[in-house]
């Protein structure tokens, strides 16, 4: 989460030492919408290897679907989120994902070839995103 090409794309990342006190909070927070929803972000592992996280979580009515690799597996986004949409489709609790993205995004051509249409410009904890919407049912 400290490096930069990471951080040029989480306009809602606050600097901080990724320490392993601010890994515990990050992880407590993430546990909270999981107690909260029964559903929230995983840990994903290739191979036995950390290559990142994502998932769904819960905004207002809706359930977001975002993902964070570390750089080295920036090319494994497709794949695991082709597989994360494929346990969305199962659940009945949601009945289509959303997907926030900053203007600093340019190349959407994968939500596109999911199927993901392009809602509105929305603020989301006082930034500007670009809202795409996915139907799963």
């Amino acid at each position: 989460m400290s490096d930069p090409r990471l951080a040029e794309h989480m306009p809602l990342l606050e600097p901080v030492s990724w320490d392993l006190d601010a890994a515990t909070r990050f992880i407590a927070s993430k546990e909270r919408y999981w107690n909260r929803d029964g559903l929230g972000h995983w840990a994903i592992l290739c191979n036995d290897s950390y290559v990142g996280w994502g998932g769904f979580q819960k905004e207002g009515d809706e359930w977001d679907y975002g993902l964070v690799l570390k750089p080295d597996f920036f090319g494994l986004g497709g794949v695991i989120t082709r597989q994360a949409l494929a346990f969305a489709r199962t659940d009945a609790r949601i009945p289509y994902v959303t997907f926030l993205l900053p203007p600093s995004r340019k190349n959407l051509g994968a939500l596109n070839r999911l199927g993901a249409k392009f809602v509105k410009k929305t603020e989301h904890e006082g930034t500007t995103f670009l809202k795409y919407r996915l139907d799963t049912t």
